[in-house]
């Protein structure tokens, strides 16, 4: 690896003349790009340059062992190579890790739909407690989060809910979080204290721009009706909820959280963009299904992934093997033990894919 330093030193020193130059704020996308391949090269540099100081420092242990006759420093010699090397392996691994190529998703900001699955009230209640999983994960990391549309219950659950989540790394993070999610606990209505099984559906969408994916006016069909369900005054007196029917795939978004029927487009617009990019996506995943397959799966959405054990205080990952018994912390937002342990596995299975 080290090998491939000098390279990237001149890469880094490239690009830091071309984003010191006058020209580079003319084409704002051209410097967001720039930046995120810098970002991402930096830490590859410093890495590597620390392994080219490692070995170097290894060298001259390896030079003092041999020529010294003293035990005792021959005994300090030697435990300090040992140090050094493990220190070495480790840090071959982050290189290793740290040149995989950046996914060009990674700083999208997200759509994730949480939906109610097999299970009844009990899973609209589970589909509850996964969003405020998700809503504690996003305080801790400084996420802005926007409800853009909810179909509650009447016993607080969630039949479904669509977020919108921004921040640095969103995806990067929080992409991993898609498919089926398994709970078994004692529902609180289950006079019997017999464990039930329910399930929920969580989608990942990153969020796409205008530019990325582009939508012909012809393909879509916009219906404008009174908004349901609970509201302000108005809620029920406009024609302000939007429905929009994307007729090439079927595909039909509502919107109506707002009481501006402009607004709720633009959200509608959102999400369809989204979506669509999500099928095109999918239809991807299955023509290379068998030749990408991986420790963290497919990530497609009716896979189940993870279980969690109320009784039990247990959370398992399926994908990865991993189990954690302290479930209680999970749900507090704590997630990011287990989104370490899959952006290692994710980090793995792409290198033996290399």
């Amino acid at each position: 690896m080290l090998e491939k330093l000098p390279e990237f030193e001149k890469q880094l020193n490239d690009l830091d003349s071309v984003l010191s130059g006058p020209e580079v704020m003319k084409d704002m996308k051209k410097y967001k790009q720039l930046m995120m391949e810098r970002s991402h090269l930096v830490p590859v540099v410093e890495e590597l340059q620390k392994l080219r100081d490692l070995e170097s420092q290894i060298d001259d242990a390896d030079k003092l062992l041999r020529s010294e006759k003293d035990p005792e420093m021959v005994d300090m010699a030697r435990e300090e190579i040992a140090d050094l090397k493990a220190t070495r392996d480790q840090c071959e691994n982050q290189c290793k890790m740290l040149l995989i190529p950046p996914d060009p998703l990674e700083g999208k900001d997200i759509i994730m739909e949480i939906r109610a699955g097999t299970g009844g009230e009990e899973a609209a209640l589970f589909a509850a407690d996964l969003y405020r999983m998700y809503t504690h994960y996003c305080e801790k990391m400084g996420y802005k989060m926007e409800v853009m549309n909810v179909n509650e219950t009447g016993l607080g659950g969630i039949k479904e809910i669509v977020i919108s989540i921004s921040g640095k790394d969103v995806y990067g993070n929080l992409r991993w979080e898609s498919g089926v999610h398994r709970v078994q606990r004692v529902p609180e209505t289950e006079s019997g204290g017999r464990i039930h099984t329910s399930a929920c559906t969580v989608a990942v969408l990153p969020e796409m721009e205008e530019t990325d994916i582009v939508i012909k006016p012809e393909d879509l069909k916009i219906d404008v009706m009174r908004a349901g369900g609970p509201g302000g005054q108005c809620v029920n007196t406009t024609d302000s909820a939007v429905r929009i029917t994307h007729l090439p795939t079927g595909i039909v978004v509502i919107q109506q959280d707002e009481k501006s029927q402009i607004k709720n487009k633009a959200k509608a617009m959102r999400v369809l963009r989204a979506r669509l990019y999500d099928l095109e996506e999918s239809k991807k995943q299955k023509e290379r299904a068998e030749a990408r397959k991986s420790m963290v799966g497919s990530g497609d959405r009716s896979e189940r992934i993870r279980t969690y054990n109320f009784p039990q205080n247990r959370l398992t990952d399926h994908r990865i093997n991993l189990t954690l018994y302290k479930l209680d912390q999970v749900m507090e937002g704590e997630l990011f033990e287990v989104i370490d342990a899959l952006k290692v596995a994710a980090g793995e299975a792409a290198l033996r894919e290399a």
